[in-house]
């Protein structure tokens, strides 16, 4: 019998800026833009119960809870944080399948005889994160994933909630099928036609009427409510894409106007590339116009690359190409199509200079890197803004509100 455990920080973000101020806990602490048309990253449960909520628009939080700290993310931070907490996580299990900054899916089948039995397992990690972080951590436990990630969305805040093997069926017949993955409110609302409210409801209807209603999603619905949950945990995934948006406070239009923003995405993303170790070919441009319509200009380099001129100079050109003359809401930098060996340069030294730069490294490529890893170093050191491009000097810190774009990994679960 398969033992799956789903950890979830709780409220990681604004969890983080508690840790840090102690004067703000026991208050409603809002992570996330913070102009106008921002939208929340996270927020703490004194802030959730003024019916706050992620993804919600900064100005309805506003308007919820005026009384409420909102601050701006700290993305280093929560990410020196997060590898910590999944640092605990590897001790017990190498087969640790992240799905973002702070959740994730441990397959504990086989760690029972070093460390006990799965509920256990949970406890320890709950404790270690607790006393090596400060933070709470809620866990799910069960024989499928999907059963341990609602397990763990019932013990919130700092929970630990255990489905005995063989009960799941039962353990999620009486919640209701929004519960599920794949159920949004269009699904919901269909199943409800059907007379069909909660999971157990739907693991009883037939399975041909769910098919000619929905298709193959029929079937798979079925089959999750019944408890039939085969998916494995993962382990680190790699990353499909690595990027940085930005929402303007008001429209922008023209290349004057947006270029200084890509080119500080660009900078962001390129950084983000070298931490990870990575060098990607695809480099795609994301314009949303203020009448929410978007599109998006792809460009193939002819070599992998981590350098943010590289990224920013077919950034540049790709704009040309998606009406910047029109009033602009977002833009985003993506880079993907990841090299898994380095590239052979396009030119050799014929100086081969020993030593003076990393196999396939060489010339104008060397001096390259090299300034990027001087960079990197003091970015490390006195935070992202001690060092950046001249014409970005004069842009206030605040207006740089990258949204959450982690390197992007498969689907969860």
């Amino acid at each position: 019998m398969r033992a799956i455990v789903h950890l979830d920080l709780d409220a990681f973000f604004a969890a983080v800026e508690q840790l840090d101020d102690p004067g703000l806990r026991g208050r409603p602490v809002i992570v996330g833009g913070t102009s106008g048309r921002g939208v929340v990253c996270a927020a703490s449960y004194e802030a959730r119960r003024y019916g706050v909520r992620s993804a919600m628009p900064t100005a309805e939080a506003r308007r919820r809870c005026p009384d409420g700290v909102f601050l701006p993310p700290r993305f280093p931070r929560y990410s020196e944080l997060s590898r910590a907490v999944f640092a605990v996580y590897r001790r017990y299990t190498p087969l640790v399948e992240p799905l973002s900054l702070d959740e994730a899916f441990l397959d504990v089948t086989r760690s029972r005889a070093l460390h006990g039995d799965p509920e256990s397992i949970a406890r320890k990690v709950k404790s270690e994160v607790r006393e090596g972080t400060g933070l709470t951590v809620s866990a799910g436990v069960a024989d499928c994933k999907m059963a341990a990630k609602i397990a763990s969305d019932l013990g919130k805040p700092d929970g630990l909630v255990a489905v005995p093997p063989g009960t799941t069926a039962a353990f999620l017949a009486p919640l209701p099928v929004s519960r599920l993955w794949g159920v949004g409110r269009v699904t919901e609302q269909a199943l409800r036609v059907l007379g069909v409210t909660t999971i157990g409801e739907l693991a009883r209807f037939p399975e041909q009427v769910l098919v000619e209603r929905f298709g193959s999603q029929g079937a798979h619905m079925r089959a999750l409510a019944a408890g039939d949950d085969p998916r494995p945990v993962v382990p680190d995934e790699e990353a499909h894409s690595i990027g940085a948006e930005d929402t303007f406070e008001r429209d922008l239009s023209g290349e004057e106007a947006l270029l200084p923003t890509l080119l500080d995405q660009s900078v962001r993303v390129a950084r983000r590339l070298r931490e990870a170790g990575l060098r990607g070919r695809v480099v795609t441009l994301k314009v949303k116009y203020g009448d929410f319509t978007m599109v998006t200009r792809r460009t193939t380099l002819p070599r992998a690359t981590d350098d943010a001129g590289e990224i920013y100079r077919s950034i540049r050109a790709d704009l040309a190409r998606a009406s910047p003359e029109r009033a602009v809401r977002l833009t985003g930098v993506t880079v993907s199509g990841f090299s898994a060996e380095e590239e052979p340069p396009a030119q050799l030294d014929l100086l081969g200079t020993p030593g003076a730069s990393p196999p396939g490294r060489v010339g104008a490529n060397a001096k390259r890197d090299a300034l990027n890893a001087a960079l990197d170093a003091l970015a490390d050191r006195y935070g992202e803004a001690s060092v950046r491009p001249a014409t970005l000097v004069e842009r206030a810190p605040e207006t740089l509100r990258p949204a959450i774009q982690w390197p992007k990994r498969g689907g969860k679960g």
